[in-house]
């Protein structure tokens, strides 16, 4: 089966796979622990912190590591009553948000808003924000969507929370392993997963300031911003994964795959009438293609389902909010009915992922429009 799922989940790397290994095995004490094997897990612990910050822009002082970017984003906003997001963000935002209202509703009262949304066009950019008479005490814009793959205008959102003295969260989980990650330490606040780009699942960090109240209680670690036992094997594989995928940035890698994306779309559109690429005007994510597929005879069949048992792994959105019944928020923002939510197909390649599979992929989505009855 081929898989163009990745921004569910990218497979681990050889290289992360292999420095798990070698960590588990040289550091097995808790970095915590006072002596010899323990202060050598907490040197590779910083020396981790360190090398990831300086790919992010920032002092070490200001990377925790986590769980993921779930973990990382619910500890960010639990700080915060009046929080200016957009409508296009990961549901760990939005749901987070949601809880928080519901949990203190005396102090939502007149609030900026929680959420409050700045809107998304039909391109699937948000707008940059816009504060009224009373300012919020958080702005959240991700900077790249994982339905849609659309490129987020952070540094310009950020910009304009600089001049209005306002915080900015960026979630740059689908960023960070597909384009240059320098810059996002300029952010007040950053979240990242290493299963994005190919490092393990369960491993994470946030960029926050250094007094920055935890989300997690219980011993000091991190600095006393996350209680817990630091996952160091996970930690250095996430970032030897990182630095691989940066190096390969580096070296042009992201040219040739933006043309199989581009050649794909072209082909996609001319073989299959009535397709539509979302976002399709904007800069997007040189590995996400986001489509309405046609309507078929029967309304009944779901295009997921013939591809899957055609043998390709493929989604219909965020890993986080499929399997509901009401449609795609990011599809809801930007003018989608529900009746061509139902049809949205989301094919996101991986580091991995070659020419021929962009090609087999065509041949695949094609035999299932045949199947489908699409003319």
């Amino acid at each position: 089966m081929l898989y163009f799922d990745h921004n569910a989940t990218h497979p681990i790397s050889e290289t992360a796979k292999r420095v798990w290994l070698e960590a588990a095995e040289k550091f097995p004490a808790n970095p915590s622990s006072p002596h010899r094997l323990g202060q050598r897990a907490e040197a590779a612990l910083q020396d981790a912190r360190a090398r990831l910050a300086a790919m992010l822009g920032c002092g070490a002082d200001g990377i925790v590591f986590t769980g993921g970017a779930t973990e990382s984003a619910n500890t960010v906003l639990a700080q915060f009553d009046e929080v200016l997001a957009s409508a296009i963000e990961h549901p760990c935002v939005l749901e987070a948000l949601h809880f928080r209202r519901g949990k203190n509703a005396e102090a939502s009262r007149g609030a900026v808003g929680l959420p409050k949304k700045i809107s998304s066009a039909v391109t699937g950019r948000a707008e940059l924000p816009h504060f009224a008479e009373r300012k919020p005490q958080l702005v959240a814009l991700m900077a790249a969507n994982n339905e849609t793959g659309v490129l987020q205008p952070w540094r310009e959102a950020l910009a304009v929370c600089r001049e209005n003295g306002v915080p900015m969260f960026c979630d740059a989980a689908q960023w960070i392993g597909r384009l240059p990650a320098a810059g996002l330490g300029a952010c007040d606040f950053v979240s990242g997963c290493a299963h994005k780009f190919g490092g393990p699942q369960g491993v994470g960090f946030l960029k926050c300031p250094a007094n920055f109240p935890p989300l997690l209680r219980g011993g000091p670690q991190e600095e006393g911003r996350r209680a817990g036992t630091e996952n160091v094997a996970g930690v250095l594989a996430m970032v030897a994964a990182l630095e691989e995928r940066e190096a390969a940035i580096r070296d042009g890698a992201l040219r040739e795959r933006i043309e199989w994306r581009a050649h794909f779309e072209n082909e996609l559109t001319a073989v299959v009438p009535g397709a539509r690429v979302l976002g399709a005007g904007a800069e997007r994510l040189w590995n996400t293609i986001s489509v309405i597929m046609p309507e078929t005879p029967d309304c009944r069949r779901r295009w997921v389902v013939v591809m899957d048992r055609l043998g390709f792994a493929v989604s219909t959105g965020s890993a986080c909010a499929s399997g509901k019944e009401r449609p795609s928020h990011v599809l809801t923002a930007m003018g989608v009915s529900p009746e061509d939510a139902g049809r949205a197909l989301r094919f996101s390649a991986g580091w991995g992922t070659t020419r021929d599979d962009w090609r087999a992929l065509l041949e695949g989505a094609t035999a299932a429009a045949r199947e489908m009855g699409v003319r």
